[in-house]
Order: C-alpha cells, then sequence, then structure tokens
C-alpha cells in the first residue's frame, strides 16, 4: 500500500504539519526538518504527492518556484488529533 508506505515513513509526518497552513517552499521545509538530507525530502515529497496527501504548485516563473500544502482532509484530521491530545493531557491533570 503506497499511502501507508509513504505516511509512515520517518519524515512524512513532519512534512504534513510544516506544510499544514500555509503553501510552504522545499528550502523552508530543508530548514524547518532537522536532519532530513535533500535527497530524502524530496523522495518523501513526491511519495506524499503521488499519494495524494499533499499537493505541489509551480509557478512559471525564473527561478522556478515549487510550493507545497498538505491536502485539507489531513490537515483537519491532524488538528482534531492535536486538540483531543490537548483536551486528555488537561484531563489528567
Amino acid at each position: 500500500m503506497a499511502a501507508s508506505r509513504a505516511s509512515a515513513g520517518k519524515w512524512a509526518i513532519q512534512i504534513i504539519v510544516a506544510s499544514a497552513g500555509e503553501p510552504i517552499r522545499f528550502t523552508e521545509l530543508e530548514r524547518l526538518i532537522q536532519g532530513i538530507s535533500r535527497r530524502m525530502l524530496t523522495l518523501t515529497l513526491r511519495n506524499l504527492e503521488r499519494d495524494g496527501m499533499l499537493t505541489r504548485t509551480v509557478y512559471p516563473i525564473v527561478p522556478p518556484k515549487v510550493e507545497y500544502q498538505a491536502m485539507l482532509a489531513l490537515t483537519d484530521w491532524s488538528r482534531r488529533q492535536r486538540v483531543r491530545g490537548q483536551v486528555e493531557r488537561a484531563l489528567r491533570r
């Protein structure tokens, strides 16, 4: 299953979280995600785009401008999970 491989990767969740708000460029992702190589970032972005978890927008300018953004349904799910975790932690106190 391709989608499960991409979403289970070590870097995929960090990329999805980083691109969940506004569109983000490759170099910004590279700076935000500590320890990821350029090759691994490229491969993970390709897999996430292929699996429909991420959109890639290419602007026809020189130099090329490419932005990535997590799909809305996925980011909504991640926000709900984050809020759920915050509520559970607050209830345990």
